[in-house]
């Protein structure tokens, strides 16, 4: 009895298109931002831009760097239709609000201010070679409610950090290593607040930056960012 010949599958392999898993894994569990496209920017609008340190570097939340940092923003604040108004230095990075009239002087402004960062951490920490881990991050911030939000994360960001880091919420004072003494929003002045020396940040002129993000309400300084109840600091 002849046997019926059977027809075999072939199954063709593709090494091409996206596959899950795929690809060169990021050296940090926060890899750094790479070139992407940057959204469009209009003169009125306001903007968050991080600023994120090379692992290795000491902690910048430290009295001579502080002081050799005060003292390169005051040169470069406001300058080619960019202005910093206001800023906040964690261990590892740093928060800025700026204004800019367009992508150039934002490009133009954002490229001083990291220049002189990086100087200023290599002299101050005695040592050579690049500092920022990669590009910047920038939010526009478009609406009243953005840029509250924003002046909140960016002026009491510390305290973000201290309840990550302990689960209750810090105590109440002005973050030093912060613009927040120069800061004319505040709901009630925070405990430490002083104008010592001349100002290292410019000041606002858009409306939104200026009045426009009061119509939320100003800001508490027992507020931590990122809670669900800001105004009394609980998760």
């Amino acid at each position: 009895m002849s046997r019926q010949p059977r027809q075999l599958a072939m199954e063709f392999r593709s090494h091409g298109g996206r596959r899950a898993g795929a690809g060169r894994k990021p050296a940090s569990a926060r890899p750094p931002v790479h070139h992407i496209k940057r959204p469009v920017l209009v003169g009125r609008d306001p903007c968050h831009v991080t600023l994120r340190i090379r692992p290795g570097v000491p902690s910048l939340r430290c009295q001579p760097f502080l002081r050799e940092f005060r003292a390169s923003l005051r040169e470069v604040c406001e300058r080619d239709h960019f202005r910093v108004c206001h800023y906040s230095i964690q261990r590892d990075h740093l928060h800025l609000v700026v204004e800019a009239a367009g992508k150039e002087s934002l490009g133009r402004g954002m490229k001083s201010v990291a220049t002189r960062l990086a100087r200023a951490v290599n002299r101050v920490f005695d040592r050579k070679g690049h500092v920022l881990f990669g590009r910047y991050h920038l939010r526009a911030l478009r609406t009243p409610r953005e840029v509250r939000n924003a002046l909140a994360y960016v002026l009491l960001n510390v305290r973000k950090h201290w309840r990550q880091r302990n689960g209750v919420a810090p105590p109440v004072r002005l973050d030093a290593a912060s613009s927040g003494e120069w800061f004319d929003g505040w709901s009630r002045p925070p405990p430490g607040t002083r104008r010592l020396g001349s100002r290292e940040v410019a000041q606002s002129r858009t409306w939104l930056l200026c009045e426009g993000w009061r119509r939320h309400g100003l800001i508490d300084p027992v507020e931590v960012p990122g809670s669900r109840n800001q105004a009394n600091g609980a998760a």
